[in-house]
């Protein structure tokens, strides 16, 4: 008689050995309060709630006080106090599970405070064919060498990763890795020991809302509302296409501009900018950049969502009012809600286009452009 299926079993160390000096706060960083709890309990109750057991968090020489009083209440964890490098204290904490001796094992930097369990699921279904994975992003923009204080060769960004963490590993194989790793060689994660090692790393999709708290202003109070608003105008011209709100609206003229002038898109991307104090359209992408020239807006409104992340919020919902005479938004609204809620990560619902006329009056009653105003409303995550 075969023995009963049983999931593998894995383990989480949590690193949080560093001193964190840049974030400007009065103990290191990984124990400062964020958002109402100290950062590295944001991390754990996060892995901890996604079955993650045991957990060892490395923490730094003497800081031991410091770390109970951050996790206090939550069961099952150990700490180890961390080395000299980051290589180190994770070894320490992965020599700490071996009485355990968990399937699966995730690696995470403790100033990574949000863990969307969407990226835990994906690098656990990674691990069924790989023994290593980890989230990757793309990088979205201009990459150059540099040269001293000038600029070298451009780099070729569709062939660059941002790698973030939870990073997860076959535990037995990472164990392994770190245990021959060159002592005076500096890693700057595991997969870099892992590679090291001879073990082939995947990569899944990763996640904005995993930033890294470096600085002081990673600190500052998160309102638990925001809220911003945008105005576009861009002429009608013959022989272009007509984009709105991410659609190709058949039309005797379209919009003109340096990308593909979808007005309304440009208007939501600069009220989601107001609302993160980001500045507008003009200084992400500005129209004097070659690399702009004719690209699709959806490009802009995704790099919006995802500073928007990375200050810590999500859409809420959006409110755009086209403002023309021709051609009629009514027979496209459907297309164009759920093509703008596809781009902004949230339900159909949460997104709402209406439009209006002048009444023939002004440069859009004549026909002569189309105007968009836009409202954005941030949730805190």
């Amino acid at each position: 008689m075969s023995a009963p299926f049983s999931l593998p079993r894995t383990a989480a160390v949590i690193v949080a050995a560093g001193q964190g000096l840049r974030a400007g706060q009065p103990v290191p960083k990984q124990f400062a309060l964020w958002r109402g709890k100290p950062v590295v309990r944001h991390s754990v109750e996060a892995l901890a709630a996604a079955g993650c057991d045991p957990i060892v968090v490395a923490v730094p020489e003497g800081a031991e006080d410091l770390a109970r009083l951050a996790l206090e209440g939550i069961n099952g964890i150990a700490l180890v106090t961390g080395g000299a490098t980051r290589q180190l204290s994770v070894r320490r904490a992965l020599e700490a599970l071996a009485g355990a001796a968990p399937d699966h094992v995730l690696i995470h930097d403790a100033a990574r405070p949000i863990v969307p369990a969407t990226v835990i699921a994906r690098l656990q279904a990674a691990l069924d064919s790989h023994v290593a994975a980890i989230p990757v992003l793309p990088v979205v923009d201009s990459l150059a060498h540099a040269e001293g204080s000038e600029m070298g060769a451009p780099a070729r960004r569709e062939h660059l990763r941002r790698v973030q963490t939870p990073q997860a590993f076959a535990y037995a194989a990472i164990l392994a890795a770190h245990r021959s790793w060159d002592g005076d060689a500096q890693a700057g994660d595991d997969a870099q020991v892992a590679q090291a090692a001879g073990l082939s790393v995947a990569m899944v999709d990763g996640d904005e809302a995993l930033h890294k708290l470096t600085y002081a202003a990673d600190f500052a109070e998160i309102l638990p509302v925001r809220m911003g608003t945008g105005y576009d105008v861009h002429r009608l011209a013959a022989g272009e296409d007509l984009w709105l709100c991410g659609i190709r609206v058949p039309h005797t003229h379209g919009l003109a501009g340096h990308s593909d002038a979808d007005v309304a898109i440009h208007a939501l991307v600069d009220a989601i900018f107001g609302a993160i104090g980001q500045g507008d359209i003009g200084s992400h992408f500005p129209p004097s950049d070659p690399q702009w020239r004719g690209a699709s807006s959806d490009r802009f409104l995704t790099h919006a969502v995802g500073l928007a992340a990375q200050a810590g919020y999500r859409i809420g919902n959006v409110d755009v009012t086209i403002i023309c005479e021709a051609p009629k938004i009514g027979p496209h609204r459907d297309a164009m809600r759920a093509r703008l809620a596809k781009l902004l990560g949230t339900p159909p619902g949460a997104v709402s286009i209406k439009a209006t006329t002048t009444e023939r009056l002004g440069f859009t009653g004549r026909g002569e452009g189309i105007a968009c105003q836009a409202a954005a409303t941030l949730l805190a995550n």
